[in-house]
């Protein structure tokens, strides 16, 4: 007798139907319930507790550090330098900067003053409230005199509205004071000077030096001392009126110091080049050119 399969096909049908019957109803029961558009988010209210009087201690601390960290890393470098604490390692101080920090010779520099024009701006009863926070802000200072400085950062103050001053506002009222003081290049190649430091960091080391003018600049000259060359501002070079014969007897002795001359050489060495340097008259004593001699035959140029 053959089997009724409409009936079983009823029954499969009608079970389909009922499994899926729940769930159209959840969905319809949803879509009835949730509107995105008026449905509404509770959210806690968080309480946020006001710094106490030791909190807020301890943020101008940091804040301050921050602020001063080129100034810290400033007197931590000239200290580094004028003890040589670097000797046991390298031997000149620009070499350990490179290779401890990744300063380069002028980045270290540019620290080591900057922190030398906030040392000063300190000494300012006026100043003491604002500071300098960032090198950039100093750097234009360098070149001025402690004084100078002192009076460029209390017209910078006054010009940012009683706040820290940008670099830019600082750069140009320096600007206004070196056209105020502006005087005259009178100076020739092949001029011998002698450096006047006057405070100048640069300087560090090489006033009282005699120098020899190699280019005349606007408002400074390049000059070449027993140890390299430098560019140096007007006020701090001042002639020794030599005449040309005594010039060129200057040059030649110039030329026999930088030719020995090393910071590889041992400090005694050293320093009796750097008093060849220092000396206030065109030509070198009987025992002084022996010394030279002496030295120019034992160091390997």
């Amino acid at each position: 007798m053959p089997k009724p399969p409409s009936k079983r096909k009823k029954a499969i049908s009608a079970a389909k139907s009922d499994s899926k019957a729940p769930v159209n109803s959840v969905n319809e029961d949803i879509s009835q319930q949730v509107d995105p558009a008026s449905a509404t988010i509770t959210v806690s209210a968080v309480e946020v507790p006001e710094l106490t009087e030791e909190e807020q201690s301890d943020r101008l601390h940091l804040e301050r550090k921050v602020e001063r960290a080129f100034f810290e890393a400033g007197k931590a470098l000239a200290e580094l330098r004028d003890r040589r604490l670097y000797r046991s390692t390298h031997s000149t101080f620009e070499e350990y900067c490179l290779d401890r920090f990744g300063y380069n010779r002028s980045r270290s520099y540019q620290l080591v003053d900057a922190a030398i024009v906030v040392d000063n701006l300190q000494k300012c009863p006026q100043i003491v409230d604002i500071l300098p926070t960032a090198e950039g802000q100093v750097r234009p200072m360098t070149k001025l005199e402690p004084q100078e400085q002192q009076e460029v950062w209390l017209t910078a103050v006054e010009l940012a509205g009683g706040k820290v001053p940008t670099g830019r506002i600082v750069k140009d009222v320096v600007q206004k004071i070196m056209e105020r003081t502006k005087v005259p290049n009178t100076y020739q190649i092949g001029e011998v000077c002698q450096i006047l430091a006057k405070d100048n960091p640069e300087l560090r080391g090489k006033g009282g030096c005699w120098a020899i003018v190699s280019a005349v600049n606007e408002f400074s000259c390049t000059v070449r001392i027993w140890d390299g060359e430098y560019t140096i501002g007007l006020k701090h070079l001042k002639s020794y009126n030599y005449l040309p014969a005594e010039c060129q007897q200057m040059q030649v002795i110039c030329d026999r110091i930088t030719r020995v001359y090393s910071d590889l050489l041992e400090e005694t060495v050293k320093s009796l080049l750097q008093l060849l340097g220092k000396l206030n008259r065109p030509y070198l004593t009987e025992l002084e050119e022996k010394l030279l001699s002496l030295l120019e035959s034992e160091v390997k140029v």
